[in-house]
């Protein structure tokens, strides 16, 4: 698989193509967001890693650029981790965010966990996370093989976070996806659903397993 990485920094761009060739990737790589667009064009890559603080052009704006017809995972690399940074991405098309600097190891299981939800074409009717399993067809949630009784949002909220599982998801995501645009600021409603769902599916509902919340932005299933 060809993955493009659209940096500026050689020396990011060669600790990452050794890693990515290493496990097997083919490695295109771009200095700038122009030269990304047109690499993009011309070689449809499976996953592009994108550094938001390019020369030619802001971040955001190429993959602004790409979104109109690229529909493949697309990976941020940034030393930006400002809230602010973090949700526009998230919310305009970027699959994931990572900050600068991060571990090899886990940019390759993000790297992983994007190409898996892309392959996944057939929807899942069955989801299995250790002690929780949530049945789409029969409407059913059990947690260690006991069923739990779930509200109808705390459910739909739930498969919302399962079928985009390892994804961070932004507050106005959820909220827009569960209840319209006109709640997209409602983050504070959105606190106490997760919470309520974390007292049924979460051994510790302090320090959950399931449901992690990424500061300021959202949240994370896994």
């Amino acid at each position: 698989m060809k993955i493009l990485i659209i940096d500026d920094e050689p020396q990011i761009r060669k600790l990452l193509q050794i890693s990515l060739e290493s496990s097997g990737y083919e490695v295109l790589e771009a200095i700038n967001g122009t030269e990304g667009i047109q690499l993009t064009k011309k070689e449809t890559p499976d996953v592009i890693l994108l550094d938001l603080g390019l020369p030619d052009m802001n971040g955001h704006v190429v993959m602004q650029k790409l979104r109109t017809w690229f529909t493949a995972p697309i990976i941020i690399l940034s030393v930006k981790n400002e809230e602010e940074d973090i949700v526009h991405a998230l919310d305009n098309g970027a699959n994931d965010y990572l900050t600068k600097p991060f571990r090899t190891g886990e940019l390759l299981a993000r790297i992983r966990l994007v190409l898996r939800n892309v392959g996944e074409e057939m929807p899942k009717l069955l989801l299995q996370f250790d002690d929780l399993t949530i049945n789409i067809e029969l409407h059913e949630v059990k947690l260690n093989e006991e069923r739990i009784k779930l509200t109808a949002t705390e459910y739909d909220m739930l498969v919302l976070m399962a079928k985009h599982e390892g994804s961070v998801l932004t507050h106005q995501f959820i909220l827009k996806s569960l209840w319209g645009t006109a709640y997209q600021t409602e983050t504070q409603y959105l606190r106490v659903f997760v919470a309520q769902l974390r007292k049924k599916i979460e051994k510790n509902p302090n320090r959950p397993v399931h449901i992690i919340t990424e500061s300021g932005v959202g949240y994370r299933f896994q």
